[in-house]
C-alpha cells in the first residue's frame, strides 16, 4: 500500500511539473540606449546644431521593447510611442537596417520569423537563429530582484564609427569589402527565470537575459511579470511577403541607395539641413 501511495504521489508531481512548464509565461520590458558620438564637418553643421542633433539622437535611440515569452517561444516588439518633433528645421532621416517590427523566436527549433514594415511594405523574413557559443563567467550582479551571471561571445562586424554612419559615409559608397572588427557581446542572465531567451535575437543561456551590450548599444530589463493574470498570447507573424534574409538585405541596400539619392545635398531641396543617419544591422 505504501509503495502504491508513493508511486501515485510521484506521478501526480510529474503531471503538475509538466503542466507548470507548459503554462509558464512572462512579460519583460526592456529599455535601450545607444552611445552617440558623431563628429561632423563644421562647414556642414555648426556647433549649436550639432549639439541639438546629438540630444535628439539620444532620445531617438531610447526605445522600449516588450518580450512576451514561454518556455520555448517569444514575441519581441517595440512599444508604440509618439515621435518627438525635430528642432530648428533640421530633417534627420533614420534608416534602421537591423530592426524588427515583430520578432518571433522559437528557441526549441532554433528559428525566427521577423515581420518588418519597410517603407509601407511588409516583409516576412524567416531564418535560423545564430548558434552562439557563449562563454559563461562567474561574475554576478543584481538587476532588480534577480541575481544575474555574466556571459560573453565575440563576432565579426563591419567597422562603423559608433555604429552609425552619417550621410551614407564615403566608405559605404565605394565598392570594396568593408573593414571588419571584432565586437564583444556581454550579456547578464538570471537562472531564477529558467527560460532560454532574451531581447532581440539573443538566446542560448541557462536563464532569461536581462541585459545585453554590444559596445555601442545597451538593452536592459526594467520590469518582469511572471505568469500574469491576463492570458499571454504568443503567435508567429503570418502577414507579409516571404523572403530570405539574403533577399531582404538586397532589397534594403537598394532602398538605401534610393534614399541616399533623395536626400542628397546636391539636390538642394528646402532650407533645412538634411542628415541621413544609418544604423548598422
Amino acid at each position: 500500500m505504501n509503495t502504491f501511495i508513493k508511486l501515485t504521489v510521484c506521478v501526480m508531481m510529474l503531471v503538475v511539473t509538466k503542466v507548470s512548464a507548459q503554462e509558464f509565461t512572462g512579460v519583460a520590458t526592456y529599455k535601450s540606449k545607444r552611445k552617440v558620438d558623431i563628429k561632423l564637418d563644421s562647414t556642414q553643421v555648426n556647433s549649436e546644431m550639432h549639439q541639438k542633433m546629438m540630444d535628439m539622437l539620444k532620445k531617438q535611440f531610447e526605445k522600449t521593447y516588450i518580450l512576451t515569452f514561454n518556455k520555448e517561444e517569444s514575441v519581441y516588439k517595440e512599444e508604440e510611442s509618439l515621435g518627438a518633433p525635430q528642432p530648428g528645421g533640421m530633417e534627420v532621416v533614420m534608416i534602421n537596417t537591423g530592426g524588427a517590427d515583430v520578432l518571433y523566436k522559437n528557441t526549441k527549433e532554433k528559428r525566427y520569423t521577423n515581420q518588418n514594415d519597410v517603407f509601407g511594405k511588409i516583409f516576412l523574413i524567416k531564418d535560423q537563429l545564430e548558434n552562439v557559443e557563449w562563454e559563461l563567467g562567474k561574475e554576478t550582479k543584481n538587476i532588480g530582484e534577480y541575481t544575474c551571471y555574466k556571459a560573453t561571445f565575440t563576432r565579426q562586424e563591419p567597422k562603423v564609427v559608433g555604429g552609425i554612419s552619417v550621410n551614407g559615409d564615403k566608405d559605404l559608397d565605394e565598392e570594396k569589402e568593408p573593414e571588419m572588427e571584432t565586437v564583444t557581446i556581454t550579456a547578464w542572465y538570471t537562472p531564477q527565470i529558467p527560460v532560454n531567451n532574451g531581447p532581440g535575437n539573443y538566446y542560448g543561456l541557462p536563464g532569461l537575459i536581462l541585459e545585453v551590450n554590444d559596445g555601442s548599444e545597451t538593452v536592459i530589463c526594467s520590469k518582469i511579470v511572471i505568469n500574469p493574470k491576463n492570458d499571454v498570447e504568443i503567435s508567429e507573424p503570418k502577414k507579409g511577403k516571404k523572403v530570405t534574409k539574403e533577399e531582404f538585405d538586397s532589397i534594403m541596400e537598394k532602398k538605401l541607395e534610393e534614399m541616399k539619392e533623395q536626400y542628397s545635398p546636391k539636390r538642394g531641396k528646402g532650407n533645412g539641413q538634411q542628415i541621413e543617419i544609418r544604423i548598422g544591422g
